[in-house]
């Protein structure tokens, strides 16, 4: 997956990706700084959140600009560019499509005009599951919207669609009939909004600057721009910054249930999340995961990059050896140049060579985070015999993954999912390793010290903490993944039944 960590074990073909992250916002209060350069290096460090596009707006008290692009942020900004971006308040947005196709009029910031004269900038992570109601809600106001597809432009045309009320009543209005996952931040000419889902299921996080404060998807990207980190934005809170200060306003009643995934994958391994650094999280799972699937080995490997804090775990836990027996291309990244069939057939090699001095004649085990379709751990494994390795033991850091997500990562369909159909057994056989083990979810929900009833951990059990209402198109999914369980109502799961309602 390229992103701004480098994280690429699972794309083997461009075309046929591995989950892909949700994106990564960043706003910023802060008169006297540069706003739109520390936007910009906000959002380089939450580049691995989303590749598609990038886009940043900016106010100097008198108007909203914004300016976006499809591509990497390095790619859609320059120094011209920055420099024309002059204010004291901006929002930032890194894109990966979960709603809406990866097109320039559905990147983000989204923006709109109100009644009043004023204009609101919008960028959001995560996915709405009650767009096909929003999108009714806003043709009831005879607004236009062509052009557009994604849940967010619903919701900036909502909040502007409310002449009487300033931007901040039309949220507290407005944010109650949003359903689904979503971190919003958004800004006026005058103040910068940070808004969270009542679940709190994708990260948001409150920081401060000396002559401002700073909000941001993780906290690796406070840091990033010199910001200490205050707090996380609460589940159901709307906070709004301008020269007054900071409010903080309640829309809806807590419930929080955090995504799981972000402790396996999506947050960066110097990010933290309630408390928890992901890279003490990833090795404790690998612990964990050594308990769980011991293997009789020479030497503890990870898939880089996503397979290192994991595989140290497991080698501290084992007692054996933690060794590099894969090296990683750290500049294959998006490209429009198609490769010849010759090269496709290469397939992982234009990202992992193998270390053969160091895996010949070795009992190896392999360390990566997640099995989606198999195609990356049945290439690494006959490289890796390939090179010489006399065994291959494959240890997964994270459950099998058997349900899509709705809230903001984009898995593989079910049916394209290869713990759907094959049993642990089965999927051994199929990538070709002499052994095979995944942690299991009471373990990974341990590694993180949080407990159960406060993470979303619908990809590995099917729960949905959020009801998904039937017909409603959100993304490409189009609930393609809820099946017959779910069509039937089984496992007495109320979200479960309630989305076939």
């Amino acid at each position: 997956m390229p992103g701004g960590d480098g994280r690429l074990s699972h794309e083997l073909d461009p075309h046929r990706p591995g989950p892909q992250d949700a994106c990564g916002v960043f706003g910023v209060w802060s008169p006297g700084e540069d706003v739109a350069k520390l936007t910009y290096f906000g959002l380089y460090a939450l580049q691995h959140r989303g590749q598609e596009a990038a886009g940043i707006a900016v106010s100097d008290g008198s108007g909203v600009v914004v300016y976006k692009d499809l591509g990497l942020v390095a790619q859609v900004f320059d120094e011209p560019t920055l420099a024309s971006l002059r204010g004291y308040l901006a929002i930032g947005h890194t894109r990966y499509s979960t709603t809406g196709g990866s097109t320039w009029e559905n990147s983000q910031p989204t923006i709109q005009a109100t009644p009043a004269g004023t204009t609101i900038a919008l960028a959001h992570n995560g996915n709405l599951v009650n767009t096909a109601d929003l999108a009714r809600s806003v043709a009831e106001l005879g607004i236009d919207t062509r052009g557009t597809t994604s849940d967010t432009a619903l919701v900036t045309m909502l909040l502007a669609a409310k002449p009487d009320l300033s931007v901040e009543a039309a949220a507290m209005e407005v944010l109650p009939t949003v359903k689904g996952a979503f971190s919003f931040v958004f800004m006026d000419e005058t103040t910068l909004y940070a808004a969270r889902d009542a679940h709190g299921v994708r990260p948001l996080v409150l920081g401060r600057l000396s002559r401002g404060w700073v909000v941001a998807s993780e906290t690796a990207a406070l840091e990033t721009v010199g910001a200490s980190v205050v707090r996380e934005v609460e589940p159901g809170e709307l906070i709004a910054i301008d020269e007054h200060g900071l409010r903080s306003s309640r829309f809806a009643s807590p419930e929080p249930k955090g995504c799981l995934f972000e402790y396996v994958y999506l947050a960066r391994p110097d990010t933290t999340i309630s408390g928890r650094n992901m890279y003490a999280a990833r090795v404790e799972i690998g612990r964990r995961l050594a308990q769980e699937h011991p293997a009789d080995a020479d030497m503890v490997i990870p898939v880089p990059e996503s397979g290192t804090p994991a595989a140290i775990g497991y080698a501290q836990e084992s007692g054996i050896p933690y060794g590099k027996g894969l090296v990683k291309n750290a500049y294959v990244g998006r490209t429009f140049i198609q490769p010849s069939q010759s090269i496709r057939q290469l397939g992982i090699r234009l990202k992992l060579n193998p270390l053969r001095e160091n895996v010949r004649g070795k009992r190896l085990v392999v360390v990566d985070d997640t099995i989606v379709r198999g195609n990356t751990q049945r290439a690494i494994v006959r490289m890796l015999r390939e090179a010489g390795a006399l065994e291959v033991h494959v240890r997964i850091s994270a459950p099998p993954v058997t349900w899509p997500c709705f809230y903001g990562i984009d898995f593989a369909t079910r049916a394209e999912l290869i713990a759907t159909g094959l049993d642990n057994e089965g999927i051994r056989r199929s990538i070709g390793a002499d052994s095979l083990g995944y942690v299991s979810l009471a373990g990974l929900t341990a590694a993180t010290e949080q407990p159960a009833s406060r993470l979303c951990r619908a990809c590995f059990d099917g729960n949905y903490p959020i009801q998904l209402p039937a017909g409603n198109l959100i993304g490409k999914h189009v609930l393609e993944g809820v099946d017959r369980r779910v069509e039937a109502g089984e496992q007495g799961d109320p979200a479960l039944a309630a989305s076939r309602s």
